[in-house]
């Protein structure tokens, strides 16, 4: 019996590890959308937005969780929700989210990412469908 449950807390732990060791290297992998991301936010674009904010959550989601975090977004609702960021109202930001290009030019709402490559001279990067 003693053995029996050695064998499967082997096998319990070997799994665990396996299972760790997996996703300690897909953290290591870059996100579909990095290059794009990072050449959006080298053209000088700004991404404004707000925690609550749906739209805004779907346009970062566009990107996916690892190339969202490179993307040059500015955060504009405080904390409580209720009120606005100096920054935000100094850039006189009405809506969310608000996306401001180098050239001056603003467009508010969500922006496909074909879109935003075309705004920002950026590549949209071929990507296979894995559907």
């Amino acid at each position: 019996m003693k053995t029996k449950a050695i064998i499967i807390w082997v096998i319990v732990l070997g799994l665990i590890g396996w299972g760790v060791y997996g996703i300690v290297q897909n953290s290591k992998k870059p996100g579909r959308y990095d290059e794009l991301a990072t050449c959006i936010k080298d053209s000088g674009a700004t991404f404004y937005g707000a925690f609550w904010c749906p739209h805004c959550q779907n346009q970062k989601a566009m990107f996916g969780l690892k190339s969202a975090k490179l993307l040059p977004y500015v955060e504009c609702s405080e904390k409580d929700g209720k009120s606005q960021k100096q920054v935000c109202i100094d850039a006189n930001i009405q809506s969310y989210p608000t996306w401001e290009f180098a050239n001056g030019t603003r467009q508010t709402g969500e922006i496909p990412l074909a879109e935003l490559a075309e705004k920002t001279s950026c590549t949209l990067p071929d990507v296979v469908n894995t559907q």
